[in-house]
């Protein structure tokens, strides 16, 4: 347990942000040096952006465990990992570093003793979307029986996670003097009247639901001037999906921007810039028995779970790969006072542990 935290306390120390391709480097070293000698590794560049595959035996693996070791900017605070009692408080805590630690760490004395091929798979975009970790590796023909992503779940396993796209809006307009609107066309205006249709498509819930949701995340113009009618602007947004839903799930990015440029209205272009499938694995499959059956032994419920955010086990999930996630307790995900509940890292690296031998 000592070793665990004090590895998870360093990885947090690791500023490894999209913005910080040196610390992305450094982090996915520190946890190859963690796993240490002995094994196969295959590393990928994609955009910059580096991950790498263990392996140990031969031919295609059984089981590959997953995590990512970037994490979403924070404030400078947060990259100095504080314990509060059984909590440990940090930029990572959570999502995910101290689920790697264990990954990596299972890996390194687990592997060695099974009887069938296992990997651990080790990226560092998931934050950014996940195409040049995960979908990179699947795209160079990396495959797996099973799939294990360690994102948080509180030792409960996720079938189920939805689908994720990225959209952009560009809107045009006509510059005037702010004092003759009637002269212009203000391209904000089009832009949040386009925003206000796709918002009253799929409305925010008020309590959780598993239904579509639009996040807008970013809107921008040019103009800097009080006085100037805009000429244009842009909106970033965020959209999750369940495979329930039939204008996004299952059709490709240039359906879907189709689809969401007939409900933006006129005057607005739509651009979907990243787009991934929601994901499903069998729950009634034998990987799944056992992973729950493991959970179990631990003290924990072994309870089946769906997700609204997405996660890499979609790629895998696409070319017909079951990958479920499972991972340690915690709270607080991308916020100030993210945290992993350390009670919970010993149980769940022993269920991994479990759940790999019953493999065999």
């Amino acid at each position: 347990m000592a070793e665990l935290v004090d590895a998870v306390v360093r990885l947090i120390g690791i500023r490894s942000t999209a913005d910080r391709p040196d610390e992305l480097h450094r982090a996915l070293g520190f946890v190859l040096d963690l796993v240490g000698p002995g094994f196969e590794v295959r590393r990928f560049t994609s955009r910059g952006r580096p991950s790498a595959l263990v392996t140990a035996g031969a031919g295609t693996p059984r089981v590959i465990l997953n995590a990512h070791l970037d994490v979403v900017p924070g404030a400078d605070a947060q990259f100095t990992a504080r314990r509060d009692g059984d909590l440990l408080f940090g930029r990572g805590a959570q999502d995910m570093k101290a689920a790697a630690v264990v990954l990596a760490t299972v890996f390194r004395d687990t592997a060695g003793a099974l009887p069938y091929p296992v990997g651990l798979q080790l990226v560092t975009d998931e934050e950014v979307g996940g195409f040049d970790g995960t979908g990179h590796q699947v795209a160079q023909g990396v495959r797996a029986g099973f799939v294990v992503v360690g994102e948080q779940s509180g030792l409960r396993i996720v079938t189920e996670s939805k689908g994720i796209l990225r959209a952009r809006l560009t809107a045009g307009g006509r510059p005037a003097h702010a004092a003759y609107p009637w002269l212009g066309s203000n391209a904000l205006v089009t832009l949040m009247r386009a925003i206000d249709r796709l918002l009253a498509r799929h409305p925010t819930p008020e309590t959780e639901a598993w239904a579509t949701t639009i996040n807008v995340a970013r809107i921008e113009t040019s103009n800097e001037a009080a006085n100037i009618v805009p000429s244009d602007a842009s909106a970033l947004l965020d959209i999750r999906f369940p495979p329930s839903d039939p204008d996004l799930a299952g059709h490709t990015a240039e359906e879907i921007a189709a689809f969401l440029t007939s409900v933006a209205g006129p005057g607005v272009r739509v651009t979907v810039e990243a787009l991934g499938a929601p994901h499903h694995a069998d729950a009634s499959g034998e990987a799944v028995r056992l992973l729950r059956a493991a959970a179990r032994e631990q003290g924990y419920a072994g309870t089946l779970l769906r997700k609204h955010g997405a996660a890499d086990g979609r790629f895998y999930s696409a070319h017909g790969v079951d990958a479920v996630i499972f991972g340690p307790g915690g709270d607080g995900q991308h916020g100030p006072e993210e945290y992993v509940d350390l009670r919970t890292l010993e149980p769940y690296r022993a269920a991994l542990t479990t759940f790999l031998h019953a493999m065999a």
